[in-house]
């Protein structure tokens, strides 16, 4: 029986740990974001979709700080990776030239039948100064490990990785649902609960008519009171919850197999 299969048929992805590595833990992702919970920010929770997406994979993070530099240059000498510990061979290289920086994650992902790797930036984390570039890996099959890589945008300045900060998010997907949907464009008439929409709407409107005449006027009563219909998976004019509705994403961890004996 492949790695990859159980016996109650769960689907399994395996990180194949590559020897004489540096290791780089691999975590389900947080909901959480330390820039999203200055005080002015904190209300960005409220915002389901935004929260789920931060949990939607799971991290991979740098095992050591190090801190890069781009001349502006093409070529692979004219980004400059230095790591705080001085140790050479690090996982972060120079290796496309352009700006580019390369991480050389230590595994060879391994999914299920039928799945490919979306291998992206971690989501809602922006980083001054690189931004990441994403790639779609057929993991199910391939023997090859990936890169995942940064393009850095404000030469001449130092910007710092720290250890134990995430460089990159898998997320599985299986392979050809984007393909199988066929998008059309219908007017709200055609929708079957479009007056479900319109009740929200005008629910929507009303809510944004008290709230700013309770600013305006100071009116503490409207207090906490926001619209929490999306949250709770429910629609304006009823209470019964949408019976798939998710709240929140419960990934598990990377369980460790036995040592390769090779």
């Amino acid at each position: 029986m492949s790695t990859t299969e159980r016996h109650d048929s769960e689907p399994v992805m395996v990180a194949y740990r590559l020897p004489d590595t540096s290791d780089m833990p691999i975590v389900p992702a947080p909901a959480r974001r330390d820039w999203l919970d200055q005080e002015a920010l904190r209300h960005t929770y409220r915002c389901l979709p935004l929260r789920v997406a931060n949990q939607n994979g799971w991290w991979i993070l740098n095992d050591r700080t190090f801190t890069v530099r781009w001349s502006g240059g093409d070529g692979t000498e004219d980004l400059e990776v230095r790591y705080a510990d001085e140790q050479p061979d690090g996982l972060a290289t120079s290796h496309f030239g352009r700006g580019i920086l390369t991480f050389h994650p230590p595994h060879l992902i391994r999914t299920p039948p039928g799945w490919n790797l979306l291998v992206r930036g971690p989501a809602n984390l922006p980083k001054d100064g690189a931004h990441p570039l994403e790639g779609l890996v057929e993991a199910d099959w391939a023997v090859a490990t990936f890169t995942m890589n940064w393009k850095i945008t404000r030469p001449g300045t130092d910007i710092t990785f720290a250890a134990g900060e995430p460089v990159l998010q898998l997320v599985p997907q299986r392979r050809g649902d984007l393909e199988s949907l066929s998008p059309r464009i219908a007017p709200l008439s055609h929708m079957p609960d479009a007056d479900d929409y319109r009740a929200w709407r005008q629910s929507r409107l009303d809510f944004v008519h008290t709230f700013v005449h309770a600013f305006m006027t100071g009116d503490p009563s409207v207090g906490d009171d926001w619209q929490r219909h999306y949250m709770r998976g429910t629609h304006p004019a009823g209470t019964r919850a949408f019976p798939d509705h998710q709240r929140t994403l419960r990934l598990r961890h990377f369980t460790q197999e036995g040592e390769d004996a090779s």
